[in-house]
């Protein structure tokens, strides 16, 4: 099933954090934090002004971002969990990557 969403939304994976500390102490899944970066599955056609011009996104497909660890929803598609936020969650792109 493919997502298509709307104006300024995008669909966002979170990436797998790692299950280790620095020291090499392994967490249990209850003491984890969920990761707040993730790659950039779809994006909207952009945000609507209020005079109706269409501002593209800044950012694109394919992306590594990094957002607020409550930003956005989260939905399942398909058995995975999916993250559907605005682009303004976004805090920044992780170039290089």
């Amino acid at each position: 099933m493919n997502i298509r969403p709307l104006h300024d939304r995008i669909v966002v994976r979170r990436v797998e954090e790692e299950q280790k500390t620095a020291g090499g102490i392994l967490l249990p899944g209850s003491a984890q934090e969920k990761p707040s970066q993730g790659e950039i599955l779809a994006v909207g056609n952009g945000q609507v002004r209020e005079n109706g011009e269409i501002r593209a996104l800044d950012v694109k497909v394919g992306d590594t971002i990094l957002f607020g660890q409550y930003a956005g929803q989260t939905v399942k598609v398909d058995g995975e969990e999916l993250l559907i936020m605005k682009e303004s969650d976004v805090l920044g792109v992780l170039e290089g990557k």
